[in-house]
């Protein structure tokens, strides 16, 4: 008989906070976020979300179907005027104290300081490079929470972003990427075209994802920890960012304590 090989999938929900301009922009810090879960895992993880979206209408009267797009939700005052500000601010806090209680979810953060970079310098690309090649090595080194199978894949599904540069870039790195030699090993490169990610990317109206908005949130508490609006700077609420510190993918990066890739 044929050997039957089963292959499971890993899901990376993509999204991104700041903007990757050099010139005139008006964030320092672009950080590309990726919330992996595994697709066992998936519709639990769904139910627990819908569950607290569930909570968030009978808490606060925030509809089921509304966006929660965090960067909203904090500072946009014309948009659920029913709601009141620290109500706004409870509903991020306990979005996040819920996500991070959803064990089986695994969080890679990529973040650059666009400050002294070279004018060539493309922000988009090298945040998705480095994305993706953690996603692919975590992968290959069964080092996401879920089940251990020999043959997982990854399939990564991104808010509406600059879809085409993404599509061509991923399509690049299956048969040309080259991977910097750790300092440490010498200089150079690997060349390691990408073997566990697979299809194109799919893009998402994040307006109908409650993953890809669960990413945003993720993406923007860690912009707010390291670069706090007013409304952030208030009390301990730029630190809201640890509270998803169980679901941080800390192997990510040696020479962070929360895994953060810094470029």
């Amino acid at each position: 008989m044929p050997k039957i090989i089963i292959v499971l999938m890993y899901l990376m929900y993509v999204d991104e906070s700041g903007d990757c301009g050099l010139v005139n922009s008006p964030t320092r810090y672009f950080v590309l976020t990726g919330l992996v879960v595994h697709e066992l895992s998936w519709q639990s993880a769904f139910d627990r979300i819908v569950d607290f979206r569930y909570r968030m209408r009978q808490k606060f009267g925030f509809r089921i179907r509304e966006e929660f797009h965090a960067v909203d939700l904090v500072s946009d005052f014309r948009k659920w005027t029913w709601l009141k500000a620290n109500n706004r601010i409870a509903m991020v806090r306990e979005f996040a104290d819920a996500l991070a209680t959803l064990t089986n979810l695994n969080v890679i953060n990529i973040v650059i300081d666009k400050r002294g970079q070279p004018a060539n310098y493309d922000v988009f690309e090298n945040a998705w490079e480095a994305l993706v090649q953690r996603f692919e090595n975590t992968i290959a080194s069964h080092n996401f929470p879920g089940p251990n199978n020999p043959h997982e894949k990854g399939m990564i599904f991104s808010d509406d972003t600059d879809d085409k540069k993404l599509t061509q870039l991923l399509r690049r790195m299956r048969r040309y990427n080259p991977v910097p030699v750790q300092k440490r090993f010498g200089s150079g490169y690997r060349y390691l075209p990408l073997k566990n990610i697979i299809e194109d990317p799919s893009f998402r109206n994040s307006a109908h994802s409650y993953f890809v908005q669960a990413t945003d949130l993720c993406a923007y508490l860690l912009r707010q920890n390291i670069s706090p609006n007013k409304h952030m700077r208030v009390g301990s609420r730029r630190d809201y960012f640890y509270r998803l510190d169980p679901i941080l993918c800390k192997i990510a990066s040696s020479s962070d304590p929360c895994g953060i890739v810094w470029l």
